[in-house]
């Protein structure tokens, strides 16, 4: 028992996203540039609503609270491999995976919950406008943010626990450039029964229930929409929606493509690349997406830089 237990706290060895390769080299600087537009997109769009008064809304402050969790996401991930990279070392500690695992299935499963919830935003929004003020009040916005961010702490705590209780008694090496639950599992030689049910109904909570929220939710907004007689009002609906549902597809069909396909069908060189759109490409596309399409930002925006110009 004890052999076994000390074997299971070996480090990790992680494969990673590069290779000493020029082309490589070339990849993994313009990784490390995306890097750096989310962390600075999602850290501005947080920045923006604090400062600016009109944007103290419960709209906003959700919005907020989807830039904090993307900023989260990218730096779990991308910092440790860029270490790697550079100092040509790929260990992680069996505790470092643990908390890097914990981390971005916790900070991914808050956006799974918020995304569905922030459809209930729009929905009371278009739908009911004249009881907006009370359906979605502060407390709501609140509420909606710890329910988001508790209940995805509770189910990553449970899915950590079980992997990491597991077994790990035969290659250390993780054919991906983080902790991902799909890669890690591969590398336990005891029963995963366990964990895979626990797997089973976290997908049913983060994925199966917010979608359908989603699509309950737009359901009854296009039905609100078709019946507005004016073209403007029309189109105001649409506006509306448009940055969310473009940030709700570009997220879920990420998940969905990296956790809820066929083991059969999956490869290590696809189960990277879903990874690289899940936790790189959608958290620096969401802030540039509400940023340009948003008025009220793009007018936040101005508005600091205009003062950024007079003061100097």
């Amino acid at each position: 028992m004890w052999q076994r237990n000390q074997t299971s706290l070996e480090d990790f060895i992680l494969e990673g996203l590069f290779d000493d390769s020029l082309l490589h080299l070339f990849l993994f600087s313009f990784t490390m540039v995306v890097f750096l537009i989310a962390v600075s997109g999602n850290s501005l769009t947080i920045l923006l609503i604090c400062a600016d008064p009109r944007l103290h809304t419960p709209m906003y402050f959700l919005l907020s609270q989807l830039s904090l969790m993307d900023l989260m996401h990218v730096s779990t991930t991308i910092p440790k491999m860029a270490a790697n990279y550079l100092s040509g070392k790929k260990s992680i500690s069996f505790v470092g995976c643990a908390v890097q695992h914990f981390l971005y299935l916790f900070v991914g499963g808050a956006e799974c919950i918020l995304l569905a919830l922030m459809s209930y935003d729009r929905y009371v929004a278009i739908c009911h406008p004249l009881r907006y003020s009370v359906l979605m009040s502060r407390n709501v916005a609140m509420m909606m943010a710890v329910v988001s961010w508790l209940g995805a702490a509770t189910n990553s705590l449970v899915q950590t626990v079980i992997l990491m209780c597991l077994p790990y008694c035969g290659s250390r090496k993780i054919q991906h450039f983080y902790c991902d639950c799909p890669a890690v599992v591969k590398l336990v030689c005891g029963d995963i029964t366990i964990y895979e049910t626990a797997l089973y109904f976290s997908s049913i909570i983060l994925l199966l229930l917010p979608i359908i929220l989603v699509c309950t939710s737009y359901g009854f907004i296009l039905h609100t929409v078709i019946q507005m007689r004016s073209a403007g009002s029309k189109r105001n609906a649409f506006a509306t929606c448009s940055s969310h549902l473009t940030v709700v597809f570009l997220w879920f069909g990420a998940c969905i493509f990296s956790y809820m396909r066929p083991r059969s069908q999956r490869t290590p060189l696809q189960d990277k690349i879903g990874s690289v759109f899940y936790s790189i490409v959608t958290p620096t596309l969401n802030p540039l997406i509400y940023t340009l399409r948003n008025k009220d930002v793009a007018k936040a925006l101005k508005k600091v830089l205009r003062r950024d110009t007079i003061t100097q």
